[in-house]
């Protein structure tokens, strides 16, 4: 396996007596997309901010690319493009001279615009002021930007933010698509559980400072499965299944299950025998934003 091109250990930070962040460690691996999930105060925003280098950690360490922040400050910011809340965009300028004042400030050449404007899908609009884009074609414009110095990793504070369906797509898309073809880590904080579970390939969810899950977004849905049953006479159903020492719940007349499908089949050849009426069996499997809300005790996110 390749070596991770972005490592947390046991980060902290405390500010006066309060403690934001507690002992908050994960991995980040080339070519994959990584969710940041937390509750407003969680600690979400200071952590990326101990990232990219804004703030210092009380404790813990950063590596980036395999380098220490606090030894080797400058490469390891090198590998590193962001954006931190909104893309700092000037609107009466065209694209490519927003790309062109960024990459005079990186020291980058000026024959990168045309490739990171390819890269996010922008290059029939570069020459067009910033302030006539959507909001979504400035969220890409704000990811060629962070793309100028070619970073190892891209970390991202709510890329979805404020857009409409097709613009979350658009951007869902295009993350993907950047870990897949150029071997970017991508870090992304959002508050949209459905979109994180369709866009990440990881997720950890962090509250009150502290990672409470941590895994592929596969095994951290899956880890909740239950038959779901649909039967005409409930209260024979319950019977059934206490007599047969199984475990379930009842919601809304529908029976759940803690099993696993292929253990199923007896369980409704039970019922049939008992004359209960069938009339649906399937999995379910608990979705991100029901395991979060599960996680976090049913504090909302932000």
């Amino acid at each position: 396996m390749s070596a991770p091109a972005l490592s947390a250990h046991s980060l902290r930070k405390v500010i006066g007596t309060r403690t934001i962040v507690d002992d908050v460690s994960f991995d980040l691996m080339p070519g994959e997309v990584f969710g940041f999930l937390g509750p407003n105060g969680a600690g979400k925003t200071t952590t990326i901010r101990m990232l990219v280098g804004l703030i210092r950690p009380t404790s813990g360490t950063i590596a980036i690319c395999g380098y220490d922040i606090r030894r080797e400050f400058e490469r390891a910011m090198r590998c590193i493009g962001c954006i931190v809340e909104s893309p700092d965009l000037y609107r009466f300028m065209t694209g490519r001279e927003n790309l062109e004042h960024f990459a005079r400030m990186l020291g980058v050449p000026a024959a990168e615009i045309p490739r990171v404007a390819g890269l996010v899908d922008l290059a029939h609009r570069l020459d067009q002021r910033v302030g006539t884009y959507s909001l979504g074609m400035r969220q890409r414009l704000g990811i060629a930007q962070a793309l100028l110095g070619k970073p190892k990793v891209l970390i991202l504070d709510e890329p979805a933010n404020g857009l409409d369906p097709a613009g979350i797509r658009e951007i869902r898309e295009l993350l993907r698509n950047l870990a897949a073809t150029e071997s970017l880590a991508v870090f992304v904080s959002s508050h949209l559980l459905g979109e994180i579970e369709l866009m990440c390939d990881r997720v950890a969810i962090i509250h009150k400072g502290r990672i409470l899950r941590a895994g592929s977004v596969g095994e951290l849905i899956s880890s909740q499965r239950a038959m779901e049953l649909h039967v005409g006479d409930v209260a024979r159903a319950e019977n059934v299944l206490r007599d047969r020492n199984v475990a379930f719940t009842q919601e809304n007349g529908r029976l759940f299950l803690p099993i696993e499908e292929t253990d199923a089949p007896p369980i409704l050849a039970a019922l049939f025998e008992a004359g209960v009426p069938l009339y649906a069996a399937k999995p379910r499997v608990q979705t991100l934003e029901e395991m979060f809300l599960d996680a976090t005790g049913g504090e909302t996110v932000g």
